[in-house]
Order: C-alpha cells, then sequence, then structure tokens
C-alpha cells in the first residue's frame, strides 16, 4: 500500500552560486513529488521560494534532503504567510 499524499511548504533560499543550477528541473526528473511555486524573490545576493510540494512524506523527506545536498537552504513553512 503506498504511503498518504500529503501537501508541506518550504522556503528554499539559494546563494547565487546555487541559484545558477536547474534544480527544480532536476528535482522533477529525479523524484516522483508535485511542486508549486506559492512565491519568489530574488536580489544580487540571495534567491528566495516558498514551494509547496505534493507526495508522500518519505518522497518529500527525500527531496528535503536532496535540496539540502545541492547547497539550499531549507526551512518549513510554519505561519501560513504564502496563502493567497
Amino acid at each position: 500500500m503506498a504511503g498518504k499524499r500529503i501537501s508541506l511548504r518550504y522556503w528554499l533560499t539559494f546563494s547565487p552560486e546555487v541559484g545558477k543550477k536547474p534544480l527544480l528541473y532536476l528535482m522533477s526528473r529525479k523524484y516522483d513529488v508535485e511542486f508549486n511555486v506559492r512565491s519568489a524573490t530574488a536580489d544580487r545576493d540571495v534567491f528566495v521560494m516558498a514551494l509547496e510540494f505534493t507526495s508522500t512524506h518519505e518522497k518529500i523527506d527525500e527531496v528535503v534532503k536532496w535540496f539540502e545536498k545541492q547547497g539550499v537552504q531549507v526551512e518549513p513553512v510554519e505561519i501560513n504567510t504564502i496563502e493567497g
């Protein structure tokens, strides 16, 4: 039996060097996880995205660990600041 599908939101913070890589594309090719960009902002020093992932808890954990290995800071969205 497959795990229950859930949706979780995270803030992803990229340095300019890491932000040049096609990480969303690579993640989508590697993992069976839906994602939705909820918010994004960038300047010359940092790029921040709010992403919502939908899949099983185990798959989302794998994606989070993968992003961290790529040099991305990943933090859960605790307050519903990106709704809308």
